[in-house]
């Protein structure tokens, strides 16, 4: 039997402290230590989840010597600070689990993807979205050619937040998600345009609206939203092909497809006993999934939900930035 995969977690805010628990049940693993640079979160975790406090990252990989580490640090825009800790959990010998924006500079995004690569380490993104029985599925519906030749996709995602950030706060943080399910499902973007406007009082980009080419010649539209109160439901995904299409809705919930001249149609929705019970499962099961597949011997290069996943969405999002700046379609880089 294989013992337990040692696992560290930087960063104690309330996602990283969501990490430390889910790290702390699940049975492939075993919680070691936390670390903050506020001694007062690093602490509060230490105790309540009976593991030694960190306030140094590589002193606590040099006491403690992990197979596994979150990055679950914030910053500006929610991603500036995940650079050093990855790039010092990677020199430590460690796999890693980012959050998300992998990072919103993309050159620093771009150096962590080569360094877990010349590790050899697996590096994983948050991207917790596709990480339900309903895209698996949906997912499973496409390489199954049930689509037929794919022709577009349309996405929407909303959730109230207030903060006032960078005025591109809205694009850069809220759609690693949106776009990360939108290459799920129908890979690489190609060129982008984006348009956005702000909501009474708002003085950033509080909604935005991008329009997608893929490289597979698939086109797709994007609306986004931190304008809306998250309700129910949040999130929509509409794939179309030759052959049919599907909705996805709310990551979990429900899934239709629409064959092409059939009007029967099958639905998968999520069952009350035994499917998911809130947005924390899907936490879970992205972590579980994590540590799955190191365990299981997986090659870096084949991790679900990448950190190379996670910097083509960012190369996509700072190319509707760019589009949004200029007013034109910017090929993504």
């Amino acid at each position: 039997m294989k013992s337990k995969l040692r696992v560290v977690v930087i960063g104690l805010g309330g996602i990283g402290n969501r990490h430390a628990d889910m790290y702390k049940a699940d049975p492939l693993s075993e919680l070691v230590g936390v670390c903050d640079l506020r001694k007062d979160r690093a602490d509060a975790a230490s105790a309540r989840l009976g593991v030694p406090a960190f306030y140094n990252a590589k002193e606590m990989f040099a006491a403690l010597k992990p197979d596994v580490c979150s990055v679950a640090t914030g910053g500006y825009e929610y991603g500036s600070d995940h650079y050093e800790p990855t790039m010092q959990a990677l020199d430590a010998g460690c796999h890693v689990l980012g959050e998300k924006p992998i990072s919103n500079d993309i050159a620093q995004a771009e150096k962590m993807v080569a360094k877990a690569r010349a590790k050899r380490r697996c590096y994983g993104i948050n991207l917790n979205h596709r990480f339900t029985p309903a895209a698996r599925l949906a997912k499973k519906w496409v390489e199954e050619n049930r689509l037929g030749h794919l022709l577009f996709i349309n996405m929407s995602m909303w959730i109230k937040n207030p903060t006032e950030s960078s005025p591109y706060f809205q694009i850069k943080a809220l759609h690693p998600h949106t776009v990360d399910v939108m290459r799920y499902f129908c890979g690489d973007v190609e060129a982008v345009q984006c348009f956005a406007t702000k909501a009474p009082g708002r003085k950033i980009w509080s909604t935005a609206h991008f329009s997608f080419k893929f490289k597979n010649g698939c086109v797709g539209g994007l609306t986004g939203s931190y304008d809306i109160e998250r309700g129910h439901p949040m999130e929509r995904c509409e794939v179309a092909g030759t052959g049919g299409r599907f909705v996805l809705e709310d990551m979990w919930r429900e899934l239709t497809l629409y064959p092409a001249g059939n009007l029967e149609k099958t639905v998968y929705s999520n069952p009350i006993f035994g499917g998911f019970l809130d947005f924390e499962q899907t936490f879970r099961e992205r972590i579980h999934c994590f540590l799955e597949q190191i365990t299981a011997g997986i090659a870096p290069a084949k991790i679900d939900g990448s950190g190379a996943d996670g910097l083509a969405a960012q190369k996509v999002l700072q190319a509707a930035i760019d589009s949004l700046k200029t007013g034109t379609v910017v090929r993504v880089r």
